[in-house]
């Protein structure tokens, strides 16, 4: 069976257009990682409660981007995890366009949990448009926090979305 040279040759250039693209892909997200700054303590207490920007009802994200450090600053707001975590921390990797922050507790040694706001920073992030996915330990089958942010229009802007289980709306 004789071989068909044109097909050679644009199974050969599609060969190379599905190369450039991820190339191109991978230089445009470059190299991303972060980690959890900082954090609040449980906010159960009168006190974070009387001083609370945000329904306890809701977990947000209000994000910066600082593109002379290409740094993103995120806060995840009511972020749901155990009353004694003895620690907090993420995991950044990402997947196309598309960065995704996985939260953690390094052990839950109370029988109870409760929403701390945590401080985020993502390092290596470029202009451009991004899906942020945040994988929250205690969410289950509540909406998950997935959007879309363009840091070539604008940098900053909140997410939120609604929350019915516990340890939100407490």
């Amino acid at each position: 069976m004789k071989s068909n040279p044109l097909l050679r040759v644009a199974f050969f250039v599609t060969f190379l257009l599905m190369i450039s693209c991820e190339k191109e892909t991978e230089e445009y997200l470059g190299s991303i990682d972060g980690e959890i700054v900082s954090h609040t303590q449980c906010k159960q207490s009168k006190a974070f409660t009387l001083a609370l920007q945000y329904e306890n009802k809701k977990s947000c994200i209000k994000y910066l981007y600082v593109p002379e450090s290409k740094k993103l600053e995120l806060t995840h707001i009511n972020a749901g995890f155990n009353c004694c975590p003895d620690s907090l921390y993420c995991s950044i990797s990402t997947s196309k366009d598309t960065i995704i922050i996985e939260e953690f507790e390094k052990s839950a040694l109370c029988d109870c949990n409760c929403l701390y706001d945590l401080d985020i920073e993502v390092r290596g992030v470029v202009h451009g448009k991004y899906y942020i996915k945040v994988v929250e330990p205690y969410c289950g089958a509540q909406k998950k926090l997935i959007f879309e942010i363009d840091l070539t229009s604008g940098n900053s802007g909140t997410y939120c979305v609604k929350r019915d289980q516990y340890p939100w709306g407490i």
